[in-house]
């Protein structure tokens, strides 16, 4: 790994613009303008800082379907949220799965992950900082979001559309940078949704590797079965 006083400058410009990024508190507008000019760099820049997220979401996503999803892969519907590039898609691929939609906040960056030829649909101007409207409830059998719950672009309660859109007992894959974790309210999003039941954490890999000077959480959470109107605890 380079130290920071040995940083070539194109490592120097990815990691600026990263930085970037994590401070632009979910501006829609502001992330879009970032996007649209990062997209021709962006998957160089992300090997420039080691960035290997996406390969681990897409094992993890791969564990999961062979320990508890009936079918083949090439049967199973994902949702790849905040697909960027592609480079979760691309993975997901490689592994066996085909039924790959995504969506991203640029329309730039869908479109590189569109030609990745990973994804049967990638949609751009997508937020998931609001409703997925153009997402309909229980469609996927596993939902994935690399990288986007982070500092600057997706607050915890995003957390609650993905399980919307993902199947009674689906999964939802995410993974969080550890400065993201310490520095927001994460952990309690992630029990106030427990206790909901809308999301229940089912396993938590910590301190795995991320980008080069970082590690994160990721985090795999099963979508429980609705609970009837019998079974609604009295008040």
């Amino acid at each position: 790994m380079n130290t920071l006083g040995k940083q070539t400058a194109p490592e120097q410009t990815a990691r600026e613009r990263m930085k970037a990024s994590h401070g632009l508190d979910g501006d829609a507008v502001r992330l879009a303008s970032l996007y649209r000019g990062w997209a021709r760099a962006f998957d160089l820049d992300q090997a420039r800082v080691g960035y290997c997220g996406p390969i681990i979401v897409a094992e993890l996503a791969g564990a999961v379907q062979t320990a508890y999803l009936t079918g083949p892969r090439n049967a199973i519907a994902i949702l790849d949220a905040g697909c960027g590039t592609g480079l979760v898609g691309v993975e997901l691929q490689r592994l066996g799965f085909r039924l790959i939609d995504g969506f991203d906040l640029s329309e730039e960056m869908a479109e590189k992950a569109r030609q990745t030829g990973a994804y049967r649909d990638a949609r751009g101007n997508v937020d998931l900082n609001g409703p997925l409207s153009d997402h309909p409830s229980a469609s996927y059998d596993v939902t994935v979001c690399c990288g986007v719950l982070t500092l600057g672009h997706v607050r915890p309660d995003g957390l609650r559309e993905l399980a919307r859109v993902t199947r009674p007992n689906g999964f939802v894959i995410a993974s969080t940078r550890k400065s993201y974790a310490e520095t927001t309210s994460f952990e309690e999003q992630v029990r106030r949704l427990q206790d909901e039941r809308v999301l229940i954490p089912a396993q938590c890999l910590r301190n795995g590797r991320y980008v080069a000077e970082e590690d994160a959480h990721y985090w795999v959470f099963r979508v429980p079965e609705k609970t009837s109107a019998s079974e609604e605890p009295r008040p």
